[in-house]
């Protein structure tokens, strides 16, 4: 999430529009638009008065970016060594339990069978490394979660 996503949730959550923001900071209902959707930012100034507006301090308003940058700078200093050590199943398990039980109720080859072939067909179609293949797929995947968690 962006800061314009933020700020975007922030106002849904606390039930105003963009006309009802605008007129409180006294801007355009265009410029409220444009923070949100990341065209333009706010100043400090401005940025305060959301924080204030949305019952957040402004680290709270920006917050989730913040998290976001530790989690890319982490990512970049793992290394190829410590995440084939890693167990992905049990570490996300812990948060999605799903993850630990589904081998055991879902009879998962005919699931495979058809992943591979989506597999195949990106490698082929596209010349994509076996890598390059899944990271598309898992990327298709995400951006399927992402449209039906709106």
């Amino acid at each position: 999430m962006n800061l314009g996503s933020s700020l975007f949730q922030a106002r849904k959550k606390c039930g105003l529009s963009q006309e009802a923001v605008a007129e409180k900071l006294g801007v355009s209902r265009q410029t409220i638009s444009k923070w949100e959707t990341g065209e333009t930012l706010p100043d400090i100034r401005q940025s305060k008065r959301l924080a204030l507006l949305y019952h957040l301090s402004l680290d709270e308003l920006i917050r989730f970016d913040l998290d976001v940058k530790e989690v890319e700078e982490a990512i970049q200093r793992t290394s190829g060594e410590l995440e084939r050590k890693i167990d992905w199943n049990q570490a996300w398990g812990k948060k999605y339990p799903i993850l630990l039980t589904y081998q055991n109720q879902v009879d998962t080859q005919p699931y495979a069978d058809q992943l591979d072939a989506m597999l195949e067909r990106l490698k082929t179609e596209y010349a994509y490394s076996e890598l390059d293949a899944f990271l598309v797929l898992k990327d298709i995947l995400a951006q399927l979660w992402r449209a039906r968690a709106r």
